[in-house]
């Protein structure tokens, strides 16, 4: 079940892939946090400022939890993101220990939508997250928030080929 404190990290999830696409990156944001409720850490797309297709926020705030916190504390932790973890975050995730994920849209809704936007020739394939990490908790989609990252995603496309379609 997805409550009043898990909206409000996915909302600054949206924040940090709005902030994402300012750098011309694309729009994705995650948010880690602790057991407690603390925020940990969080970040924002950067695969394309960066020149490195592997910086997704998701992978990072793995990274930063296998440096930072011990077993029981990413175990307890949740990350929030905008969008489903690809399989190269999905796998980062299980591998290092962290707990529950929530997100705001799945990795099939934004494969449909760019499907509906014309691009078709992804790099790899769309595979929810338990089939990655069977045993990580997964909560997502959320109603409303993931038609919000679908106006980003329109949005990012439409400033990259200047078509304005709705």
């Amino acid at each position: 079940m997805v409550t009043d404190d898990d909206l409000r990290h996915l909302r600054r999830c949206l924040e940090l892939a709005a902030e994402a696409m300012e750098t011309d990156d694309e729009p994705f944001g995650s948010v880690l946090v602790g057991g407690d409720g603390a925020v940990l850490a969080e970040d924002r797309n950067r695969e394309i400022s960066l020149g490195d297709s592997t910086c997704h926020p998701e992978f990072e705030l793995a990274r930063w939890a296998a440096r930072h916190l011990d077993a029981d504390q990413r175990a307890a932790a949740t990350v929030y993101t905008s969008g489903e973890h690809c399989s190269m975050c999905a796998s980062a995730h299980g591998w290092v220990g962290l707990g529950r994920i929530v997100y705001a849209s799945s990795s099939a809704q934004l494969g449909g939508w760019m499907t509906d936007l014309g691009i078709t020739d992804f790099p790899v394939a769309a595979i929810p997250i338990q089939q990655v990490a069977p045993h990580v908790i997964v909560e997502g989609p959320v109603a409303g928030l993931d038609e919000e990252v679908h106006a980003l995603i329109r949005q990012r496309h439409a400033s990259r080929t200047g078509d304005v379609t709705p």
